[in-house]
């Protein structure tokens, strides 16, 4: 089985979906690996060291021809794997219930046409078996990380409190909205730089995993109608009654907060909206926001995808690729999410993997010129 990356098309995208590390496993499975030349150059790896590692370099073409499996970060076109074998396996990120040409459904019809196998690597469903393959998870650890480091350094002012000769620094105070994967590395990390820190989310469980980590849970109360339990660990809407409630509880905390990060979404929709103009106004002059979910859409009134927006003296910031600013280390787990999926089905007989129908049909979809996925067909 042959198996190719090719480099990242995709702007701002700065991962690979391969490293020396997965390359040798992938070679001791007994399959060859064919790397576009400088495809790791954004991430630090050069392309001797995918050569020491056992990959052919080559040009875009010539990595795909005759690849039974190809892997990306950003799903790649499907005019660039033309000479790869038919019915191809694709491992990427689809992003498929996106909207606008080229993207979403009509980037799946593509590969349908093309007669690829397109597996949707943010489809991955969250069971035990399948957390070493969760590209969400690791790349969302990296992500809440980094928010809270960039955030910082926006900040004007120090995390911890300092007691000195000249008089005492008070603690920033850091509020986290939404404890997915995400939301509980913001804390950790605002944590450790000395911040106080508070969070909040729809999911009642997740009060236990906040107060773990040292930080303060603010969460409506007696209040009925919530739905935050979502299938898979995932939140899903909130009851008109709880948004009320809980956009009240919000603005009291939010106009005492120095930091907001911000990490909520829902997967198949737009960015759920947390933050008004009006309580982005209540936070005092230099406070900062950070969005992590400024790509779809935004969870904070007046987010720009990689700008620094001033309203009422409060710096609203976030990244169209948070995981991207980490190259290395987010594509080193990535590569890692890959290999566990693909070895974890591979069929020495058949010389590749052979996916079984819970996980295989959670992620594929298009196979045999058709698209298959239950929620994209019709």
């Amino acid at each position: 089985m042959r198996i190719a990356v090719l480099t990242e098309r995709a702007a701002g995208e700065t991962r690979v979906a391969v490293t020396p590390e997965t390359i040798k496993k992938f070679i001791a499975l007994g399959a060859s690996v064919a790397v576009e030349r400088g495809a790791g150059e954004s991430a630090a790896i050069s392309d001797a060291a995918f050569e020491d590692a056992g990959a052919e370099l080559g040009l875009a073409g010539d990595v795909v021809r005759g690849a039974g499996i190809v892997l990306g970060i950003q799903a790649p076109e499907p005019a660039l794997l033309q000479g790869a074998a038919q019915g191809a396996m694709v491992a990427a990120l689809f992003d498929p219930f996106a909207s606008g040409e080229g993207r979403g459904r009509e980037r799946v019809g593509a590969y349908a046409g093309a007669g690829l196998e397109a597996l949707s690597m943010e489809l991955m469903p969250r069971i035990t078996r399948a957390q070493s393959m969760d590209v969400l998870s690791s790349q969302s650890n990296l992500a809440g990380y980094k928010a809270v480091l960039a955030a910082a350094n926006q900040y004007g002012r120090a995390f911890p409190m300092m007691m000195t000769a000249a008089g005492t620094i008070s603690a920033a105070r850091l509020f986290v909205m939404g404890v997915g994967v995400a939301g509980l590395q913001a804390i950790a990390t605002a944590r450790r730089l000395g911040a106080q820190v508070s969070a909040t989310d729809v999911r009642s469980a997740t009060k236990e995993q906040i107060l773990s980590l040292g930080a303060k849970p603010v969460f409506v109360e007696k209040v009925a109608g919530i739905e935050g339990e979502g299938a898979g660990g995932y939140a899903t809407e909130m009851s008109e009654e709880y948004q009320r409630a809980q956009a009240e509880l919000v603005s009291g905390h939010i106009a005492k907060q120095d930091l907001v990060i911000t990490t909520a979404l829902i997967p198949g929709r737009a960015a759920p909206r947390l933050i008004s103009d009006a309580q982005v106004a209540s936070m005092r002059p230099g406070s900062v926001i950070f969005d992590l979910a400024v790509a779809q859409g935004g969870n904070v009134e007046g987010s720009i995808p990689d700008q620094i927006v001033e309203r009422h003296g409060v710096s609203i910031m976030g990244y169209s690729n948070t995981p991207a600013q980490l190259a290395a280390d987010a594509s080193a787990l990535f590569a890692r999410n890959l290999y566990n999926f693909l070895s974890a089905f591979w069929d020495k007989e058949q010389g590749g993997p052979v996916l079984d129908k819970e996980i295989g049909d959670a992620v594929r979809l298009t196979r045999g010129g058709a698209v298959v996925h239950e929620r994209l067909r019709g």
